[in-house]
């Protein structure tokens, strides 16, 4: 039976790194030869996260064997989402605020219930507010003897993880996996056959998850389609702004969908909880008082709905400023693989279209418009903004 780790796609040398490591942490009576901090980086769909869930398998793994073997009560649970002593913290809206962290770092500091280790999964990590980076740092700084922190975040710049956290944990870069490795996971993993599975590996971005959804989901191939026309839609003032406008909603509807359900079973869970539907006299009551609560879990809501439309929205910007990006290799005469293979005739007509320098403008503009986005502008106006610039280049 396979491993854990085989969930990982072209990932050989953390595989390796991580498996060593399991095996020496399983050596130490007291966990003195375990690194309790680890931050996991690498760029989107390169499975930095999967690479912690999997050694959070292999620490609590109780096979006699390699650690990871995939099939062991604490590697099934793991992976699963239901061990005792593994918490995966997935940050739902815009940041993990320190009340939050607080209070993972309370129960990261009790002793395992059934594992070898307490093991907390932070997922997104770029996203802690600066007191919940101070909060963790100092549980980080001085770690409980049976405890085990996987920070993941995109890479150890500054801007995604502060400088003294990074320096107190073990690195591990993850690498974008080559088209050829995501096709193959398609082919045999997915059971895609060898066209859709190539053609998919081959405009992923080397993201495997989206390889995967753009290879089984038309609305995927839509969105997709639908942002990289705005390069052609901005040269034409009649249409450039109808399209930003679309796009904007598209990642908005995008995002609608996706919690619409999961908003609406958790308000009726939590009005249940509070005595909705009740018929005790202290039930019409007790629900009048808990405004406060509904509120703040419309709050979160909204937030999780923001942070979704804000991360599909700039996806179609990456999708956008990669087409670009092949347009810039076309006017040097580069043989570069393409991001967009599939667009190679779009890309040849922006590269006649404006100059070199016209095509750098264009992708910094994309840039500048998600960084816009993350300042909390609003999309239409940053979107729009963009637009505007890109047409610029080519009149």
């Amino acid at each position: 039976m396979a491993g854990v780790f085989d969930r990982l796609v072209g990932q050989e040398h953390v595989e390796a790194e991580l498996t060593a490591a399991a095996v020496a942490a399983r050596g130490g009576d007291r966990g003195s030869r375990m690194t309790h901090s680890w931050l996991f980086t690498g760029p989107p769909g390169s499975g930095r996260s999967v690479a912690a869930l999997c050694f959070a398998a292999a620490l609590q793994c109780t096979s006699d064997g390699a650690p990871g073997c995939g099939h062991c009560q604490p590697c099934t649970t793991t992976m699963a989402g239901t061990h005792g002593d593994v918490r995966r913290v997935v940050p739902e809206g815009l940041s993990i605020s320190v009340h939050e962290m607080r209070g993972i770092v309370q129960t990261a500091s009790r002793r395992p219930s059934t594992g070898r280790w307490q093991v907390v999964v932070i997922e997104d990590a770029d996203r802690l507010t600066e007191g919940a980076a101070n909060a963790l740092l100092k549980v980080v700084e001085e770690p409980p003897e049976r405890t085990v922190f996987l920070l993941c975040a995109p890479s150890v710049d500054p801007q995604d993880i502060s400088v003294t956290l990074r320096s107190r944990c073990r690195h591990v870069p993850l690498v974008t996996p080559s088209v050829g490795a995501i096709a193959q996971v398609l082919r045999e993993r997915d059971q895609l056959d060898a066209e859709a599975a190539a053609w998919a590996a081959s405009v992923s971005g080397g993201h495997v998850g989206r390889a995967r959804r753009l290879a089984r989901d038309e609305d995927a191939r839509s969105r997709r389609k639908r942002a990289l026309s705005l390069a052609e839609a901005a040269i034409r003032p009649g249409t450039a702004y109808a399209a930003a406008e679309e796009l904007v909603q598209a990642a908005e509807r995008e995002a609608k969908e996706l919690t619409a359900t999961r908003d609406e079973r958790e308000t009726e869970e939590l009005r249940t909880a509070l005595g909705a539907g009740g018929t005790g006299k202290g039930a019409a009551g007790a629900l009048r008082g808990s405004a406060g609560v509904l509120k703040d879990l419309e709050r979160r809501q909204k937030s999780r709905a923001t942070r979704t439309g804000r991360d599909s929205l700039d996806r179609a910007l990456m999708d956008l400023a990669g087409l670009y990006r092949d347009a810039l290799a076309v006017a040097f005469g580069s043989n570069a693989v393409a991001n967009h293979p599939d667009m190679a005739d779009q890309a040849a007509k922006l590269a006649a279209r404006t100059p070199k320098e016209g095509l750098l403008r264009c992708i910094e503009a994309i840039l500048e418009c998600r960084e816009s986005l993350e300042m909390n502008v609003k999309p239409k106006f940053a979107v729009g903004a963009l637009v505007a610039r890109l047409g610029a280049e080519f009149r």
